[in-house]
């Protein structure tokens, strides 16, 4: 019978260890050798199973204060007619004791064992209805169960004028295991951000021994449209009137997401003003009923190749503006 190994050794911790040490221990050894990590690799598997072993054990102070003064044939049936739990033994079965817990019962037990390392009570990749104790020769005999899919990643590309009012897509993604492709219509929402992406959920790769497939995450990007600029949920646009315009006001056409919108420009207007049109933005993503609104700046056109007429009466203009009141 090949000797078993000690647990501190297989820990890699000394003797007067505390709870705290022996948890650090465990956590760093357990992420390296979890067979989520080394599919397929028996040793990493064997490490593994030592190493729970050996957690399961040192970790709980009954059990440890046993270990330390018997060692392992404190939990080989072979100390006497009563293990060190106290059960009677009375037959050649007697150091095998077999235990069949549900989901539930056994994230109680081992929640802190797993939870701890992965997050939460359950141990990622398996599943926990079936444990066997044997002396402790086997103690992580755990089945491997279903496993989401993996993720998949795709763009999509759409215009300005798509992604401020909401689109339907036809996307065309290639499938590598079949070598072929398939096609899928994905709802563009109104709104979105260049850059954002739409998780799609349930379109990414299939599951594992029946696992729930993974999602498909659709990043958007957004093309430009001339003479709009968009920050957020509001809209930037410039506008150019006449010289005369500005100065004496007047009514002047703007261009928005919704059509044309007829703006009137207050006498005296300076260049770079800015005219507010609320509502006439984007969208928000999360209350599409809601938009942003848009902003209009005022660009002054100066006057060029003026006839004769029109030059006498600029500088008459520019005489008046000269004398004193």
């Amino acid at each position: 019978m090949i000797a078993k190994k000690d647990y501190y050794e297989i820990l890699g911790i000394g003797r007067n260890a505390d709870t705290e040490t022996i948890k650090k221990a465990y956590r760093k050894l357990v992420k390296k050798y979890h067979p989520d990590s080394n599919t397929g690799n028996a040793e990493a598997e064997k490490k593994f199973k030592d190493i729970t072993e050996a957690y399961t054990v040192l970790s709980d102070a009954e059990k440890k204060k046993l270990y330390d003064k018997f060692g392992h044939t404190a939990f080989d049936g072979n100390m006497s007619d009563t293990d060190p739990y106290g059960a009677q033994t009375g037959g050649p079965q007697s150091n095998y004791r077999e235990y069949h817990f549900e989901k539930g019962d056994m994230d109680n037990i081992f929640g802190n064992i797993f939870g701890n390392v992965f997050g939460g009570g359950k141990t990622r990749g398996y599943e926990s209805q079936n444990f066997y104790y044997d002396g402790f020769d086997d103690v992580s005999r755990q089945k491997k169960c279903c496993r989401k899919g993996s993720n998949l990643k795709a763009e999509v590309s759409v215009s300005f004028d798509e992604a401020a009012f909401g689109c339907d897509k036809i996307i065309s993604l290639e499938d590598s295991e079949r070598g072929k492709s398939k096609s899928l219509q994905v709802h563009i929402p109104a709104g979105i951000e260049n850059g954002k992406s739409i998780r799609l959920r349930g379109r990414g790769m299939p599951g594992i021994d029946g696992g729930s497939p993974g999602d498909l995450l659709l990043k958007v990007m957004v093309g430009d449209k001339p003479g709009f600029e968009r920050k957020g949920a509001d809209i930037y646009t410039t506008l150019s009137i006449p010289f005369t315009t500005a100065v004496f006001g007047g009514e002047a056409i703007v261009q928005t997401l919704y059509g044309e919108v007829q703006v009137k420009i207050p006498k005296g207007t300076q260049s770079g003003s800015k005219i507010r049109l609320k509502g006439k933005g984007v969208a928000f993503i999360k209350s599409s009923e809601t938009c942003g609104d848009q902003y209009v700046s005022i660009q002054i056109e100066v006057p060029r190749n003026l006839n004769e007429k029109a030059r006498k009466k600029l500088k008459e203009y520019e005489q008046a503006c000269g004398e004193k009141a």
